[in-house]
């Protein structure tokens, strides 16, 4: 057993000269995560494989003048908008917004300085819940969105294993808001000799958002019965991810689509995508109350971002599963609504839940 602990830390320095903190929580377990402020990010999750062999399973930088002058949003949390806007435009209240478009003609991730481009302020610390509370206040008007927007993001390493954050925003006028956390996930460690295509997925959703080739989602609710984005039961991520089978993965080149989990936010996680590597035997479970889980097969790392351990990141050597509301809904009406008013507080829960699978050791729960 370990002596649980919460340890805060400086991880590094802005230009500016402020200081970027971060916070290590650890459990019994000896499961220990860290959450540094730059993007309110998850920086390291630290779990034990089959044999009780600890390995980093997140991808991520060694220090913070990478994340500064990268864009991978590696472990990020991202808005105010999480996903594409189609034409970095969308009407409000009868009102066109513009927003940058920083992918071709789109908006991605909240545009050019989104949440994960903003040094977060830690807002408490609770060393016997072992949790860290951050917070961000986006101007009105920033990246071309209207209203004040106050956002909160709440990790919490449980002593079960699960990680969890849960983001709320308010605002003092009618705006926009879907946060996600796209933290890049390898069972295996995120320095790993092998990617992480054979990864087994399961997803819990029986339609997917098709989408055209600029990755807009077209409108459509399509089955996945008899198609590549069938992982209603365990599947390899690499049957189908490189096959061009299907023209939808021509587009992205791999998947990077959203999976229908439901029509609105529920009010309690419900079960979105289980993980499992069959090299080390490590899980993870996925929970949100979100209704839309965007997958994400790292088609674009190109080997010219290297990671903590020093290895390049090629293409798929890590997946990103990011619970969210769909994607372009300020551009599709019959999509469950991403519009914030003042008095309402919008919620996203995720948890990842740590095991390994019992064919690799049956006397330890996952």
């Amino acid at each position: 057993m370990t002596q649980p602990s919460l340890q805060r830390d400086i991880f590094g320095t802005l230009a500016s000269g402020e200081a970027v903190h971060a916070v290590t929580l650890t459990n019994a377990a000896g499961m220990s995560v860290r959450i540094i402020s730059y993007g309110a990010s998850i920086q390291s999750v630290c779990v034990p494989d089959a044999n009780g062999n600890f390995a980093d399973v997140t991808t991520g930088y060694a220090d913070i003048a990478e994340y500064v002058a990268q864009r991978q949003y590696f472990g990020a949390t991202v808005g105010r908008v999480a996903n594409r806007i189609a034409g970095a435009r969308f009407e409000l209240d009868g009102k066109v917004y513009s927003v940058p478009a920083n992918d071709g003609v789109h908006s991605l991730h909240g545009g050019d300085v989104g949440f994960d481009k903003v040094n977060w302020t830690v807002t408490a610390c609770d060393d016997e819940a072992l949790s860290v509370t951050l917070s961000h206040i986006s101007p009105d008007g920033d990246q071309g969105y209207p209203g004040i927007l106050t956002v909160t993001a709440t990790y919490q390493l449980h002593p079960d294993n699960v990680l969890s954050v849960h983001y709320e925003a308010v605002t003092d006028a009618s705006t926009c808001v879907n946060l996600t956390n796209h933290a890049y996930w390898h069972l295996g460690g995120e320095g790993a000799a092998y990617d992480a295509m054979d990864h087994v997925l399961t997803i819990a959703a029986e339609q997917f958002l098709p989408v055209d080739a600029t990755l807009i989602p077209t409108g459509e609710r399509r089955s996945v019965v008899a198609t590549p984005f069938d992982f209603r039961e365990p599947m390899p991520i690499s049957k189908y991810v490189r096959s061009n089978t299907d023209i939808q993965l021509t587009h992205g080149g791999g998947y990077d689509h959203n999976w229908i989990m439901g029509a609105e936010t529920a009010s309690e996680p419900r079960l979105m995508a289980h993980l499992e590597d069959p090299v080390s035997g490590r899980t993870m479970t996925l929970l949100s109350n979100q209704p839309g889980l965007q997958f994400y097969s790292g088609n674009f790392f190109d080997g010219t971002t290297s990671g903590k351990a020093g290895k390049s990141y090629g293409i798929g050597d890590a997946i990103a599963l990011e619970p969210q509301m769909f994607p372009d809904a300020l551009n599709h009406p019959s999509f469950a609504s991403i519009v914030l008013r003042p008095g309402q507080i919008y919620a996203n829960v995720i948890m990842w839940r740590f095991g390994v699978s019992r064919l690799f050791s049956p006397n330890i729960n996952g």
